[in-house]
């Protein structure tokens, strides 16, 4: 099945829900769900690995842009295991965005992220 193509919104969709969950409890486990425990994640500023390592770098994300949020640019695609799409995040209210960029994600045998690489096109 290519699990990649036909569910690239949808893993995207929960991928950026993951960035956005404020709340220590929900974010763990959407986490979980979403990437395999040994998944990895590295943009040209900041790296994680593991179910603690992505989450304290999320964490870490949050505290630095209070107010904003990520939101889907564009349309997510994919094929055979490799996810790509693009994002922006902005303030939760009116305003342009901080920073754009996007994201290639490798997805498991069983669905999870596996390795995710962040660009920054913006910031």
């Amino acid at each position: 099945m290519n699990h990649a193509a036909s569910h690239a919104t949808i893993i995207a969709d929960r991928y950026l829900a993951v960035w956005n969950e404020r709340d220590d409890i929900t974010r763990r486990a959407r986490i979980a769900q979403l990437f395999a425990n040994n998944a990895t994640y590295l943009d040209p500023m900041m790296r994680g690995s593991g179910i603690d390592g992505i989450d304290a770098m999320i964490v870490a994300a949050q505290r630095q842009f209070p107010g904003h949020r990520f939101f889907l640019h564009g349309t997510p695609d994919g094929h055979n295991d490799v996810v790509r799409f693009a994002w922006t995040l902005a303030p939760e209210g009116p305003g342009a965005p901080v920073a754009k960029g996007s994201d290639v994600a490798y997805i498991d045998s069983h669905g999870r992220l596996l390795k995710v690489t962040g660009f920054l096109d913006a910031a």
